[in-house]
C-alpha cells in the first residue's frame, strides 16, 4: 500500500554500509558546485563508508553564468569510489525539448535564465531572441555540443536511497512512485509542498527555494536558491543520520541525528 512502505522504524534510514550526499540546484553556479565537491570529498575522506552515491537534483543549468562549465564538469566528474547520479530538473527538461524542436518555448527559456546559459556557451542571446523561430533553434543546436545534450538526455527522474526518495520537485500525493507523472516530479509544488502525509519515504528535493533548509517529517528542500544566494547545499545521509554542508558555512559538517 502507497505510504506504508518505509522499514524497521519511524526513523528514516539509508541503505546499510552506504552514504549519499544529495547536492540541490546549482544553477550555473560553477564556483560554488567547485567548492562544495571540495567539502564533500574532505567529508569522504574523513571517514569513508563501503559506497558512497552522489547525486544532482537538477537544474544545474541557467540564470547563473557558467551553464556549460558545470554541466562539462559534472560530465566528466570522477572521483574514487564515488557513484554520481544525475536527475532531470525543470530547466533541463525545457532545453531538451526546444532543442527537440518545441520553438515556442525559446522566449520563455530565454527570461528564465536560458540567456545566460547562451552565454555560457558563447552564444549571443539577444540575437537569438529577435530571430526567426527556426533561425533561433538552429543557433541553440549550434551552440550546446552533442556531448551534452546526450549527457542530460541520460538524467534519471528518481533515486531511491533506503527510506528516501531523491526527485527534482517533488511527487503529487496520494499517488503510487511507479505512476507518479514526469511533469510533477519536475514542476510540482503545490499540493505537495503543503501536503504532511507519511509517503512512505521522505522525499529530498530541489526547485522551491528557500531560506536556508526546509525539513520536514515528510520532506527535506535544500534549494537555497545557490545562483543568488551563494548557498549551494548537500545533504548527507548514512544510516540513521544525516548532516548538511553548503557553501554559505565556513565550518564543514554539523552532524544531527535523523528525526
Amino acid at each position: 500500500m502507497f505510504g506504508m512502505s518505509r522499514s524497521r522504524s519511524d526513523v528514516p534510514r539509508g541503505p546499510r554500509g552506504q552514504r549519499a550526499y544529495v547536492v540541490g540546484d546549482v544553477h550555473g553556479r560553477l564556483d560554488l558546485l567547485e567548492q562544495l565537491l571540495d567539502d564533500i570529498h574532505r567529508d569522504l575522506e574523513a571517514r569513508r563508508p563501503h559506497k558512497v552515491v552522489v547525486a544532482f537534483l537538477g537544474d544545474l543549468i541557467d540564470r547563473g553564468p557558467s551553464s556549460a562549465q558545470t554541466v562539462e564538469r559534472l560530465r566528466t566528474y570522477e572521483h574514487n569510489g564515488v557513484r554520481p547520479v544525475f536527475l532531470l530538473g525543470n530547466h533541463e527538461e525545457v532545453l531538451l525539448r526546444l532543442i527537440g524542436g518545441e520553438t515556442d518555448l525559446i522566449p520563455g527559456w530565454l527570461k528564465f535564465g536560458g540567456a545566460q546559459c547562451l552565454e555560457s556557451y558563447g552564444a549571443d542571446p539577444l540575437a537569438i531572441a529577435t530571430a526567426a523561430p527556426e533561425v533561433a533553434l538552429a543557433s541553440i543546436r549550434q551552440a550546446i555540443p552533442p556531448a551534452h545534450v546526450e549527457f542530460l538526455r541520460g538524467f534519471a527522474d528518481t533515486c531511491r536511497f533506503g527510506d528516501y526518495l531523491f526527485v527534482h520537485a517533488g511527487i503529487r500525493p496520494g499517488i503510487a512512485l511507479d505512476q507518479q507523472r514526469q511533469s510533477d516530479l519536475r514542476w510540482i509544488r503545490e499540493p505537495f509542498l503543503l501536503d504532511d502525509s507519511d509517503h512512505g519515504f521522505v522525499v529530498v528535493h530541489g526547485h522551491t527555494i528557500t531560506n536556508g533548509i526546509n525539513e520536514r517529517p515528510n520532506r527535506i528542500g535544500i534549494d537555497t536558491g545557490a545562483y543568488r544566494t551563494g548557498a549551494l547545499t548537500a545533504l548527507a545521509i548514512e544510516d540513521d543520520r544525516r548532516w548538511y554542508l553548503d557553501t554559505a558555512t565556513a565550518v564543514g559538517t554539523a552532524v544531527t541525528p535523523a528525526h
